[in-house]
């Protein structure tokens, strides 16, 4: 069978139950580039070494037909410079991507978009990166195979060395750009920009440990715009208590379902953001999940 041109990411950590089921849907790939991004045990957590080996050994034990590229970490990093660094390394060898974490399943149709998307927008400077996550209960109001989104998602996603390389992890203007009308500008909305400041403050000052937040962060200094499919393609299989942060198993992300994405493409004419299915986003994926973790942390507060 041909090899799948376009490289592969694979994020792994602890997980092989959710891992073994990713690998699978990559092996009927079989890309010829496979990159392998591991981190390693927690120190404080005994099973990591045990479950962190094991998610090694489900990629280890399949038969690849393409090259595989390891880069495992001997010791915990964290999702912040684990995955960033990761990815970085990847981008000094090549000049685009398909990037998967261990709990992102997705539909076989994901790859085959995404090649699709890396060639047509490949010197689209404004096209920072491409998802195969919809978060909305309809359809967005387009007869087109994808729309234009400000937010990126990361269950499922691909980008370009052009697009990371204004990946900025230190999030040097942040200081001066958190006292200015910056966000506010960008997404109209008082209360999405207080949201938005309140986790880049938390990122910048290192309580939050995450990559996304900055990927984020790092699109909008360069008034980038994301791809996002007209109906969903990855299904996030790890949502529960052994998740880092999905947690909370009732969430009406977890587990979405996914079709298979028509082909050829339909590609919208202008790339402009959809603001009825980004208002939807911010108000009912990141208003609600802040109000939740507010209210969860408020109330271990309040225990005697």
């Amino acid at each position: 069978m041909p090899l799948f041109p376009v490289p592969i990411v694979l994020l792994l950590f602890n997980r092989p139950d959710t891992t073994r089921r990713v690998v699978a849907q990559v092996q009927a790939l079989q890309p010829a580039h496979l990159y392998v991004v591991a981190d390693g045990p927690r120190p404080h957590v005994c099973s990591d070494v045990r479950h962190c080996a094991e998610a090694r050994e489900v990629v280890e034990s399949v038969h690849w037909l393409g090259t595989v590229h390891r880069l495992y970490a001997n010791k915990n990093l964290g999702c912040r410079q684990r995955i960033s660094s990761g990815i970085t390394a990847v981008f000094e060898e090549v000049e685009h991507a398909i990037i998967l974490e261990d709990d992102c399943l997705p539909h076989p149709s994901f790859f085959p978009y995404c090649q699709a998307l890396l060639h047509h927008f490949v010197e689209t400077e404004t096209v920072m990166s491409i998802s195969g996550d919809n978060f909305q209960p309809h359809q967005p109001s387009t007869e087109k195979s994808y729309y234009f989104s400000q937010y990126m998602h990361c269950w499922g996603w691909a980008t370009w060395k052009r697009a990371w390389d204004h990946f900025d992890l230190e999030m040097t203007r942040w200081p001066a750009l958190r006292s200015s009308n910056w966000l506010y500008e960008l997404l109209g909305s008082r209360r999405a920009a207080f949201y938005w400041s309140s986790i880049f403050d938390q990122v910048y000052n290192g309580n939050i440990d995450s990559w996304a937040y900055i990927w984020q962060y790092s699109i909008w200094l360069k008034s980038g715009m994301n791809v996002l499919p007209a109906h969903n393609l990855v299904s996030n299989i790890g949502f529960g208590e052994a998740a880092t942060h999905t947690s909370r198993a009732s969430s009406p992300q977890a587990n979405l379902p996914t079709r298979k994405m028509a082909f050829p493409l339909l590609h919208p004419q202008d790339i402009q953001p959809d603001f009825q299915a980004d208002r939807y986003t911010q108000r009912f994926v990141f208003d609600k999940g802040w109000l939740r973790t507010l209210a969860r942390h408020t109330k271990a507060l309040l225990k005697p």
